[in-house]
């Protein structure tokens, strides 16, 4: 397996730096989970890690789809990137963005008084709102590098004139990404509107732009791994995209419920949550069903996270969404520890195994690799997936706890979460080390693959 063009291999420099950026977030993840039992375990207080968790996850993924689309846009459009220097450019500044605004992070847990010099009408080092805490500057350098990017991208097409599907609704959701951002760019002195631009941002992010991103790179990977004619998984990429568009943006209305909008949004957002990830289910099933007699899989680790990508973007996103989003659950179990277990599957079966799976399929042939050793990635994943799942089933029995214990009989808050919770943040913490180690398993993988003696095929047995 070697890649068609040679600025494909640009995508390498954004895999590197996801990887090295997914290995800081669930660090500080586990540092996170360990000052729910002991609130002073670190120098830098619980809401630094936490936003630094969060913002780290957010930035990784985005990293590693600006990567994977650099390789996609070359290889569908039959040319070489338009711009190898610009993409590069964009590469480090992104790196020199994100390295301030971690750095800047750090200094203001350490120091809280250094956020008070404002510049652009906001903290010089943290925005102060929740999961777009970057402050304005930072916002302004990200839009500028994503329009570098986007620019770089449409530029490759426009070269051969050469339209797919894939591509198209690639770079489609990436536009959309970059829309959805400029809501969070702006202040109202009325809290209802500010929370109902800044849930824009947050939810037409990874439940509206992301779930496009993630349709069009299912359907190239599955092509990949399986053979599957382009035609079948276009199809289901396309009822994705609309189902996006149309559920999508309405079940925005799941967050507006008790924000103090009208009532009407407890309906839409209760019937339109949860069904975005269904074409992405149904298109790996019929990948698989129109290849039976012809698949040849030559990648399975590939294809291993690939399908689990799917069936986890499912259980999480889709299922784990529904059973608290109907506004008579969700009066009861909003902004507890089920929101928290929601969040941990969604994003790992929708976007981290996304990330991961397209590292898996492209990188053997940005590195000239016919077939490489894969018992790695396997391990990785079954350490990963196990733990994500002990986590989250952690997490929800904490939050079913904090619901009855807190909104039924109620207790305080901090009562719930010393006393009766306390068992589950013991047990969390030790399946994150599991998780932890899952992730090592990877890293070590990512940057040995293709640097090792590739596997030795069995020799088939003689006839008697």
């Amino acid at each position: 397996m070697t890649i068609k063009y040679e600025s494909q291999k640009i995508a390498q420099n954004f895999y590197t730096f996801a990887v090295l950026l997914f290995l800081v977030q669930v660090v500080v993840g586990i540092i996170a989970a360990l000052q729910f039992m002991w609130p002073d375990f670190f120098i830098l207080n619980f809401n630094i890690i936490r936003s630094l968790h969060i913002n780290a996850m957010v930035v990784w993924l985005l990293v590693g789809m600006m990567g994977a689309t650099y390789y996609v846009v070359s290889e569908e459009s039959d040319t070489e990137l338009w711009s190898v220097p610009m993409a590069n450019f964009q590469f480090w500044a992104t790196v020199l963005t994100v390295t301030l605004v971690v750095l800047g992070y750090i200094w203001m847990g350490i120091n809280p008084q250094a956020n008070s010099t404002t510049l652009f009408s906001t903290g010089i080092l943290n925005e102060g709102r929740e999961y777009i805490e970057a402050p304005r500057w930072a916002d302004i350098l990200i839009v500028v590098s994503v329009l570098l990017f986007l620019f770089n991208n449409f530029m490759t097409v426009l070269k051969t004139k050469k339209w797919t599907g894939i591509q198209g609704t690639l770079l489609g959701g990436l536009t959309v990404l970059a829309l959805m951002y400029l809501p969070g760019m702006f202040y109202t002195k009325n809290m209802v509107k500010d929370q109902f631009w800044w849930w824009w941002v947050v939810h037409l992010w990874v439940e509206g732009a992301w779930e496009i991103i993630a349709g069009a790179l299912l359907a190239f990977m599955l092509m990949k791994t399986t053979g599957v004619k382009r035609e079948v998984v276009e199809k289901w990429m396309y009822v994705e995209v609309g189902l996006v568009m149309f559920t999508g943006i309405l079940g925005t209305g799941h967050h507006y419920y008790w924000i103090g909008t009208p009532s009407y949004w407890l309906w839409v957002g209760g019937i339109f949550s949860s069904l975005e990830p269904v074409p992405l289910l149904v298109m790996v099933w019929d990948a698989f069903r129109t290849t039976r007699e012809t698949r040849v899989v030559t990648n399975k680790a590939g294809l291993y996270y690939t399908v689990a990508h799917a069936i986890f973007n499912f259980v999480g996103a889709g299922l784990w969404g529904v059973i608290h989003t109907l506004p008579q659950v969700n009066k009861w179990t909003h902004g507890t520890q089920i929101t928290t277990a929601h969040g941990h599957l969604a994003f790992y079966g929708a976007y981290v195994l996304l990330v991961l799976a397209m590292i898996y399929i492209t990188l053997p042939a940005i590195r000239g690799v016919k077939e490489f050793n894969a018992s790695r990635a396997f391990q990785s994943f079954w350490w990963m997936t196990i733990s994500m799942i002990f986590i989250v089933l952690t997490i929800t029995g904490a939050g079913m706890v904090q619901t009855y214990m807190e909104r039924l009989m109620g207790l305080d808050y901090v009562a719930v979460k010393a006393n009766y919770n306390l068992w589950f943040w013991i047990l969390r913490a030790i399946f994150g080390v599991g998780f932890l180690y899952g992730v090592v398993i990877f890293v070590i993988d990512y940057f040995k693959l293709g640097k090792e003696p590739a596997p030795i095929a069995a020799p088939a047995p003689e006839k008697a």
